[in-house]
C-alpha cells in the first residue's frame, strides 16, 4: 500500500500497518533493520512530511534513518543536550510542538536547512530510553493527539525490538566466547 506524505492511515487500515510493523520488527536482527520498519510505518501512521530514527549513544544522538521530503540528519550525531530527540530521551516523555521557532529547546540554526515547521518526538524505551522517533512536517500545525499516540505505540514496539536485537548480540557473544 502506497501513502502519500501528508496522508494518515486510519481505521483498519491503520491497524494493519501497525499489526504488520510489528511482525516484522519481531524478525529484525539489527538496529538499522528495526530503524527500516519503524520509519515506514511511522510515517504511515502519522502522515508527517518526514521521520526520523534516532539512536542513543553515551551522550549523543545519532540519526541513523528518515524516510522525509527533504534532508533531515541521517548520519549525524548530536550532543543530547543541544537538540530535541536528546530532550526527549533526557526527559523520558513525547514532545509536541506546533511551531520550532517558538520554542526554546529546538536548536533552530540545525534546522534551517530543513523542511521542519512542526514536530512529535517520542522516546523509545522505559524507563531508560535508548532511542527516539521523529515526525515532522512542512507547516506549521497542531500535532494530533492521534498522530502523537501512533507514534508512542511505534516507539513501544521498537523498543521491545532493539531490546531483542541487544539479546541477540549478547547471545552471539556468548556462543563465540565459548566457542559454540
Amino acid at each position: 500500500m502506497t501513502v502519500m506524505y501528508g496522508e494518515r492511515l486510519t481505521g483498519q487500515a491503520a491497524l494493519d500497518t501497525l499489526m504488520e510493523a510489528v511482525e516484522r520488527l519481531a524478525a529484525a536482527h539489527d538496529e538499522l533493520g528495526v530503524a527500516a520498519v519503524v520509519r515506514t510505518a511511522a510515517r504511515r501512521l502519522t502522515g508527517a512530511d518526514g521521520i526520523s530514527v534516532v539512536l542513543r549513544r553515551g551522550d549523543r544522538v545519532h540519526y541513523v534513518d528518515e524516510d522525509a521530503i527533504g534532508p533531515l540528519w541521517k548520519g549525524q550525531s548530536f550532543p543530547m543536550e543541544v537538540c530535541i530527540s536528546g530532550w526527549a530521551i533526557m526527559n523520558r516523555q513525547t514532545v509536541v510542538i506546533s511551531d520550532i521557532s517558538g520554542d526554546p529547546r529546538i536548536p533552530l540554526a540545525a534546522y534551517q536547512s530543513t523542511f521542519v515547521k512542526s514536530l512529535i518526538m517520542a522516546p523509545v524505551g522505559m524507563p531508560d530510553p535508548m532511542a527516539a522517533i521523529g515526525a515532522y512536517w512542512a507547516a506549521k500545525r497542531r500535532p494530533t493527539d492521534e498522530e502523537a499516540h501512533a507514534l508512542e505505540t511505534i516507539a513501544r514496539a521498537a523498543s521491545v525490538a532493539l531490546e531483542n536485537v541487544r539479546l541477540r548480540r549478547e547471545l552471539e557473544d556468548l556462543r563465540a566466547r565459548q566457542g559454540v
